[in-house]
């Protein structure tokens, strides 16, 4: 396996990725790289089965083994939403600034220790006779308040307590050595080393 194709058209994650699969020496194309498809319909109930559901889509597309991520925000006040929808929480037409401000205003009068929240993200790689996934989270506490203007999304709301800053707030490799996505990536990659080794 020499290529693989991120399945997500979203720049900050596509970013990301390709910093923490730069070690596998394995080339690292987006959806860009092909000719443009239909989004992939994320009609699944878990992140698992959204990460799955895109993996197996993107490959069927580009004929490249597809990595494919699911990945939000679990309130533990907010009963876990936004969830699986956490992209498009604030509906059809959502951004993170509309995200962010539906999840604040949900959060209204939250003592800040019950503010706690985790980021999860859920992997799936499908290529030829290959189905493989990994998952990871990042604990945290939502602030009233956002600092830093790193990452994206829920990112400057999120504050990771050891660090004493949101993810917003950290360096890239900062970020990615404690994050879910990162946590994710890194089970995967020992995956495919296996994989490869054999």
């Amino acid at each position: 396996m020499n290529q693989i194709v991120l399945a997500t058209k979203n720049k900050g994650k596509i970013k990301e990725m390709r910093e923490l699969l730069a070690p596998m020496n394995i080339e690292v194309l987006s959806l860009a790289d092909f000719a443009p498809v239909d989004d992939a319909e994320e009609n699944g109930a878990t992140f698992a089965e959204n990460a799955m559901i895109k993996a197996r889509y993107y490959f069927a597309h580009t004929g490249t083994p597809c990595l494919a991520d699911d990945s939000g925000l679990e309130v533990d006040a907010l009963d876990g939403r936004p969830g699986v929808y956490s992209a498009r929480y604030s509906g059809e037409d959502a951004t993170d600034k509309t995200n962010n401000a539906k999840v604040l205003c949900e959060m209204e009068g939250v003592e800040r220790e019950k503010r706690t929240a985790r980021f999860r993200c859920a992997m799936a790689l499908v290529g030829d006779n290959i189905e493989l996934t990994t998952d990871g989270t990042c604990e945290g506490l939502l602030l009233t308040e956002e600092r830093g203007d790193g990452g994206f999304g829920y990112d400057p709301f999120f504050y990771v307590a050891k660090f004493d800053r949101t993810l917003a707030e950290m360096s890239s490799e900062e970020k990615n050595a404690i994050s879910h996505r990162g946590a994710a990536v890194r089970k995967m990659a020992e995956l495919i080393a296996e994989m490869m080794s054999k």
